[in-house]
């Protein structure tokens, strides 16, 4: 679920923060830059591990800004196909079931993904599994299991025009998620915790 992955980059220290360590101030900006971001086929960092090399500061020109180059580690959320999550249900949808962890909400388990049994009651707005003469909700909060099958990847910032609806006469572009996971629910084990 965790990886850690290395990267290299560029980092900007102004001279209001010369006062604090180097090693502080370039952790900070890492942490700045990255942490809580999405990063196209890597995932969504979470917070600097180490730091593997810091080049010397080079005082850049017309600014103060020390330029220094850093190699570091960065913990990553990316589950890999196959592998078993906790989560809990977020929401239903005739689509399927949304899941969220603690800090990640782009999980949904389509309806085909689902039990055998299972259908969507309209009247509650729930997905319910009927095994055998028991109904089994699907209730928000519910903490469940469920397994990786597929991640898809967009770049956000490419606008959509199918993806363009209009509020009074003032059109607003419906946001794209950069990287959301779709997961299984149909087999033994899956599904809610207290069910099993």
């Amino acid at each position: 679920m965790f990886i850690l992955t290395k990267f290299q980059d560029l980092i900007q220290i102004p001279p209001h923060e010369f006062y604090k360590k180097s090693r502080d101030s370039i952790e900070d900006k890492i942490n700045e830059k990255y942490a809580n971001k999405i990063v196209q086929k890597v995932g969504l960092c979470i917070c600097m591990w180490d730091l593997l090399k810091a080049s010397d500061g080079l005082v850049g020109f017309g600014t103060g800004n020390v330029n220094v180059n850093v190699e570091f580690r960065m913990i990553v959320f990316r589950p890999f196909k196959g592998e078993v999550i906790a989560a809990r249900i977020k929401g239903n949808s005739p689509e399927g079931v949304y899941l969220t962890t603690e800090f990640f909400d782009n999980i949904f388990v389509p309806e085909t993904m689902l039990f055998e049994g299972c259908f969507y009651n309209e009247d509650e707005k729930v997905w319910v599994w009927l095994s055998g003469e028991t109904e089994i909700f699907f209730d928000n909060g519910t903490v469940v299991h469920a397994r990786i099958e597929k991640e898809t990847w967009q770049d956000a910032m490419v606008v959509d025009e199918k993806k363009v609806k209009t509020v009074n006469g003032v059109k607003e572009e419906v946001k794209r998620t950069p990287y959301t996971i779709e997961a299984s629910m149909a087999e033994v084990g899956l599904g809610g915790v207290d069910w099993w």
